[in-house]
């Protein structure tokens, strides 16, 4: 049977395929000592559902030591931030760059009436979109890319992910492309891809979209090995960085973006944030390697005259239950904080202090539609109209 365009393009192992570089590197030589006018996204997916409330700590709130008797944190321990909220104790680096007007973080984000699947709740937010048969279309980044793709085509891949993992829905879009790389001089296949390919070649069935994936495979695989050259001269003076798998993620996007290579939006993963049980070591190792993370990549960009291009954006797809559990963790719940990091953010806090003692359904209240936060980026980050991408209207916090 034939494939067609939309069952290629949403099949993941087929994204990480899809029109890689042949272009790209090609022309990365001349790229690489261009200074880039163009701004570039780093998402980071802090997966599983980061608590929000032991990340931006409620430390005075009456309520937080009523639900969590034994996961709270105390208040000589929590950076304070205000007379009612502090950093967790392992995140110095990110009251560092709060410091430096180099974080914004946007408290109560989520949506109306939340799931607490993290398969539905992740699509939703990768996706913009509420109807689960929506949920195998294009992402919100994807789309947003998809805008801009004729009036501003790009040499290369319009995304990157850096990771093991498969491309995210948020990148996948109609006519802008994803390549994965697990690290710069390594371009692999995903899953099955390729014997999918190979299948349907054998049978005489490929499309003529296929058929451009296999071609774009052998050029990848005939000139991968030129990415070594391209990073060598940002590699031998790059930045020092913490030793952590994402700290390692981000040196090379950085290592990506000071080489000039033309991609808009790369996109790293930090897993382990689903702390059912024994919260308290896991997740405090979880955020002192996020912090530490992005004060080095920061630094990094600061140091290269690139802060000004590169936008920053930490999610998960919720917040943890306002009580915790038996097993000293804590379940699924609602809301929880973004993080926006660079130097044209608006620094600080956004939004109030989450109050414990006025819950909804038992959970913190909604303060800010995710949507909202995707509209000040795709308008204010990209100048990308949001409407059609987020399907409706949405009011843009002072973020950016």
């Amino acid at each position: 049977m034939n494939r067609s365009r939309r069952q290629f393009l949403q099949d993941s192992s087929a994204i990480a395929l899809a029109p890689v570089l042949p272009n790209c590197l090609a022309t990365l030589a001349q790229a690489a000592l261009a200074n880039r006018q163009e701004r570039i996204l780093v998402v980071i997916q802090l997966d599983g559902g980061n608590d929000g409330i032991n990340t931006i700590v409620p430390y005075a709130n009456d309520g937080y030591a009523k639900h969590r008797q034994e996961l709270r944190l105390r208040r000589e321990q929590v950076l304070r931030l205000s007379d009612e909220v502090g950093l967790h104790p392992r995140l110095n680096s990110m009251s560092e760059l709060l410091d430096a007007d180099r974080l914004a973080i946007v408290q109560g984000v989520g949506y109306p009436e939340p799931n607490r699947s993290h398969d539905v709740s992740m699509s939703i937010w990768q996706t913009a979109r509420f109807d689960p048969a929506e949920h195998a279309s294009y992402g919100w980044l994807g789309r947003a890319l998809d805008s801009v793709h004729d009036a501003i085509p790009s040499p290369g891949a319009d995304s990157i992910l850096f990771g093991n993992e498969n491309p995210p829905a948020a990148l996948r879009g109609r006519k802008s492309s994803t390549v994965a790389l697990g690290h710069l001089r390594e371009l692999r296949l995903k899953g099955g891809g390729m014997i999918q390919l190979d299948s349907a070649l054998s049978d005489g069935n490929a499309d003529e979209i296929t058929t451009f994936a296999t071609r774009a495979l052998a050029d990848a695989l005939q000139t991968a090995s030129m990415l070594d050259n391209v990073v060598a001269d940002v590699e031998s003076r790059n930045a020092e960085y913490p030793t952590s798998q994402l700290a390692s993620r981000l040196r090379s996007i950085s290592q990506l973006i000071k080489s000039g290579f033309p991609t808009p939006v790369y996109y790293t993963i930090q897993s382990g944030y689903d702390t059912h049980a024994s919260q308290l070591p896991n997740h405090s190792r979880l955020l002192d390697e996020l912090g530490m993370a992005l004060k080095a990549f920061q630094d990094d960009l600061d140091s290269a005259g690139l802060s000004d291009k590169v936008l920053t954006f930490c999610f998960s797809e919720f917040g943890r239950a306002v009580s915790e559990n038996a097993s000293l963790g804590t379940d699924h719940g609602s809301v929880g904080p973004v993080f926006l990091m660079g130097a044209r953010v608006k620094s600080g806090l956004h939004g109030n202090a989450p109050d414990l003692t006025e819950l909804q359904d038992g959970e913190l209240k909604l303060q800010f539609d995710f949507r909202q936060i995707y509209a000040s980026i795709l308008e204010d980050w990209f100048s990308i109209p949001s409407q059609t991408i987020l399907a409706g209207s949405f009011s843009k916090p002072n973020i950016l």
